[in-house]
């Protein structure tokens, strides 16, 4: 949705970040698996602005949007401009911002295995682990490398085994859990690369 999604007190938010360029059916497989794990209130795809870790900037940003618009038809699933409505740059500015505006809803932050392993590139991920539950979905090839990154390693007494993934979101943070199960073989880099989205 355009606009600040509607949250009230109490309810359990998971946050699913990126480019999505472009979103593809991977994205919608780790969401309905998070949605069945974590028991979340919603999910909130938050379309960014950008990629501050990519040399080359995604496609147009309407174009996304509409693309996970078109991708996903789920009451629980809210497309969001969060991240370009508050100008955030940066995941953890987003969150800082999101619990001023929704005080009493909990955030718990999603995130695909290769991601867990850049993690420790990111702006202020310290801060972020610190103060936010972490969801991790799995990815093809990448449990492996996600198990031995430098977050997972630093924060590896935090972890949440996956019989207790469902619990994630009433852990105190910093708490994450890295799930296991089916995957999609399929990535935007993939579709870029063989030239299915410009």
């Amino acid at each position: 949705m355009l606009g600040l999604p509607i949250a009230t007190p109490g309810n359990v938010i998971g946050l699913l970040g990126g480019s999505f360029d472009p979103p593809h059916a991977g994205h919608v497989h780790i969401t309905r698996q998070a949605l069945q794990t974590f028991g979340f209130s919603k999910i909130w795809w938050l379309v960014s602005p950008g990629n501050p870790l990519k040399k080359i900037g995604p496609v147009k940003f309407t174009k996304r949007y509409q693309a996970c618009s078109s991708i996903i038809s789920n009451p629980l699933v809210c497309i969001t401009d969060i991240e370009l409505r508050l100008g955030s740059k940066f995941t953890a500015d987003t969150l800082r911002k999101l619990t001023a505006i929704y005080p009493g809803v909990r955030f718990v932050w999603l995130m695909g295995a290769d991601n867990l392993v850049n993690f420790h590139l990111w702006d202020n991920w310290d801060w972020i682990i610190q103060n936010f539950p972490i969801g991790v979905m799995a990815r093809p090839g990448e449990q492996i490398k996600a198990g031995l990154s430098p977050a997972a390693i630093k924060y590896r007494k935090f972890r949440i085994p996956t019989y207790h993934a469902s619990k994630l979101s009433y852990y105190s943070a910093p708490a994450w859990s890295l799930l296991v199960g089916p995957m999609r073989d399929i990535s935007s880099t993939k579709i870029r690369m063989q030239g299915e989205w410009e």
